[in-house]
């Protein structure tokens, strides 16, 4: 009963921008991991990349360029880990200090009830959250990718090298994939602080996340310089 009073204080406006948030959020996840033939995207471009490179690993003597690189990798997931991680110890000082927010709200002559600033910190803590799993998943996939790596012979002619580095590349992926959507949630927990500037704000700030995403895997110069006819 306590639930269904506090949810009086939104409007229809922002039971909508919420459902548009997540709702891009999803589907443009998808999207971005199954995009459409004629027209791939950055994420997807890469990871035949990925898929070269660990077939190029198997006679590579020695291997060190390799681990470097699934070095640079797992710190890279290590780094946002811990970034999203003191976020969520943030949003949720913030969210115990709630009160504190209403206070500038009045200060504002804006009067606004604890619980809306509440729960739009809450539904960008969502998307951080999610971030976090996904950063901390894809560091032990690259782990996994490492190990298979190191138990691939050097040898092309071994029949267990190509079927193990194949192996590796699908590992490494797997994990860019999951580094990748974390990367997603964090432009979406970015986009979800337009909430507090009213429904309008959250339908604006996830327009615009939406746009920036679509742009940087289907319109950028990093995926034009991918698509280049390498027979040139």
């Amino acid at each position: 009963m306590d639930l269904l009073n506090e949810l009086r204080y939104f409007a229809l406006l922002d039971a909508i921008a919420v459902i548009y948030l997540i709702g891009a959020w999803m589907v443009l996840g998808y999207i971005i991991e199954n995009p459409p033939k004629g027209r791939i995207s950055t994420s997807v471009l890469v990871a035949d990349y990925r898929r070269e490179w660990m077939v190029h690993m198997i006679t590579r003597k020695p291997r060190i360029f390799d681990a470097t690189i699934l070095s640079t990798l797992r710190e890279g997931t290590s780094f946002l880990a811990s970034a999203c991680l003191i976020a969520i110890g943030g949003g949720l000082a913030a969210i115990s200090n709630a009160e504190r927010l209403s206070g500038v709200a009045r200060d504002l002559a804006l009067d606004t009830p604890t619980v809306i600033w509440e729960v739009k910190i809450l539904v960008a803590l969502f998307f951080v959250t999610n971030a976090f799993l996904r950063f901390i998943w894809s560091n032990r996939l690259f782990g996994y990718c490492g190990v298979v790596m190191a138990s691939t012979s050097n040898e092309d002619t071994d029949p267990t090298a190509l079927p193990r580095a194949r192996k590796a590349g699908d590992l490494n992926i797997t994990a860019a994939r999951a580094f990748n959507a974390g990367l997603r949630g964090i432009y979406f927990a970015l986009g979800a602080l337009g909430w507090l500037f009213g429904p309008e704000g959250l339908l604006i700030a996830t327009t615009l996340t939406v746009i920036i995403l679509l742009r940087r895997e289907f319109w950028s110069s990093s995926r034009e310089i991918l698509m280049r006819d390498e027979t040139l």
